[in-house]
């Protein structure tokens, strides 16, 4: 447990109806009786209980309600004193002030968090999931984050950890009677648990990319040829009218990017130029931004002017991966489709100028990225760059350790894969020294909490 006592503003700075200052530590009560100019330890726990922040000279500064929660039974497993005052800019500063001058440090970013950590209230992916609450912007995201809030990767971790430990114990124990030979049963049932935990660590990895998309948004590049409405796509599905549209070829010269959701999936809209031969360098340089966005994707949605016949629409040239990963949407269908389009397999009519087909496209979104992995509500984790990298080491130790077993090799060298497996699992969770990770993951925190 840490020995100074912190002290943050936890609410976002500006005018508001209330603001929250939150103090953490061995001395919090100590140091908020001394601001209160009372005991602020009296009266019972976890009771509001209405005070005065009084300045060095006695003043008043503010009057609020204060709530006194005691280690190990609150956020950080440290005793903890917050203060709710009136949401003000000068007000919330001077009352933060009055906490310093009364002995508390001003906390780092993320470093309550990082003491719940510390202190066992959470592991490592509940911490990270902190952020992600934080950060989420759908309602699937707010879900996942929950998921991971409560425990849910934690768990798969410690699982996993559970099914390894017999197999190195087995390993180990041949190890410290090297007469006895690994007996075919037994290697069977060594090779059976190993798989287990090889298949169960590779699903995991396969909820990355879902994972990434949940967090980030799905990276969706909007082109096309000039003038099919690529634009007025954006302002659609926006909601209001973010991009220029005009007639003149050439009018979106660089990228815009906005976030939306549709059904659920966070969506980063990027918006680009026209696919054509540019007239000017200015183009041309869009047209190059244009190629290098559509191939970052993680979803295409083509624009063509679906009044015109198809062989007059110069489509865009997709790789394999990508195709299967786009929408293609026959705008102007307002002026009526041109029959030669209904050749062309899946196709969603859509008007950019009524809105007719807007349900349809957000029907076909969800279609296709919900078929490249299993992003729903309902499944339990979609883990991160960083749980991903630890749960690839586990695939690929015991995958050594796999090979090392049916080669006969020696009992040292499989226990020193699956000792490697564990290490990576303890590093998922936060159960081994990792140092740098914590120092990476508490810095991108907001300072408060």
């Amino acid at each position: 447990m840490s020995a100074d006592t912190i002290v943050a503003i936890s609410t976002a700075l500006g005018e508001a109806a209330i603001s929250v200052v939150r103090v953490s530590g061995p001395r919090a009560v100590e140091i908020a009786g001394r601001v209160f100019g009372e005991s602020a330890g009296k009266g019972k726990v976890r009771t509001a209980r209405l005070v005065q922040v009084r300045d060095e000279g006695g003043g008043v500064v503010d009057h609020g309600v204060t709530l006194v929660f005691h280690g190990p039974n609150s956020y950080t497993g440290e005793d903890v004193v917050e203060f709710q005052g009136h949401g003000g800019l000068l007000v919330t500063q001077r009352v933060l002030d009055a906490f310093l001058r009364a002995g508390a440090r001003g906390a780092e970013p993320g470093e309550f968090t990082q003491r719940a950590f510390l202190n066992g209230k959470m592991d490592l992916t509940q911490a990270e999931a902190v952020m992600d609450l934080i950060h989420a912007q759908s309602t699937l995201a707010l879900r996942a984050a929950n998921e991971q809030l409560s425990g849910a990767i934690g768990r798969e971790a410690v699982v996993l950890k559970e099914e390894l430990v017999p197999v190195l114990a087995h390993i180990e124990a041949f190890i410290d009677f090297p007469d006895e030979d690994i007996s075919p049963e037994t290697g069977s049932a060594l090779l059976a648990r190993i798989d287990g935990v090889i298949g169960r660590a590779q699903r995991l990895i396969a909820t990355a990319d879902q994972g990434r998309i949940l967090r980030h948004g799905a990276r969706t590049v909007i082109c096309g040829e000039p003038n099919v409405g690529k634009s007025s796509l954006l302002n659609l599905l926006l909601g209001f009218e973010r991009a220029i549209v005009s007639p003149t070829a050439g009018t979106t010269r660089d990228t815009i990017e906005e976030i939306i959701q549709v059904k659920g999936i966070p969506l980063r809209l990027v918006d680009t130029a026209g696919l054509r031969d540019g007239s000017d360098e200015i183009e041309r340089i869009g047209i190059e931004r244009t190629n290098r966005e559509i191939e970052r994707a993680d979803l295409v949605l083509e624009v063509v002017d679906g009044s015109l016949p198809v062989a007059s629409s110069k489509r865009v040239a997709l790789d394999a991966a990508l195709s299967v990963r786009s929408v293609l949407i026959l705008n102007k269908a307002d002026l009526g489709l041109h029959e030669s389009w209904g050749s062309v397999c899946d196709g969603v009519p859509l008007s950019c100028q009524s809105g007719a087909g807007a349900e349809q496209l957000r029907q076909a979104i969800e279609r296709v990225i919900f078929a490249a992995g299993p992003m729903s509500a309902d499944h339990p984790v979609a883990i991160n760059a960083r749980h991903k990298s630890c749960f690839e080491r586990v695939a690929d130790r015991l995958l050594a350790a796999r090979l090392s077993l049916q080669d006969g090799a020696a009992p040292e060298f499989i226990a020193l894969e699956v000792r490697e497996a564990l290490q990576a699992l303890g590093e998922v969770i936060g159960h081994v020294d990792v140092e740098e990770i914590l120092d990476a993951l508490f810095s991108s925190f907001c300072i408060g909490k």
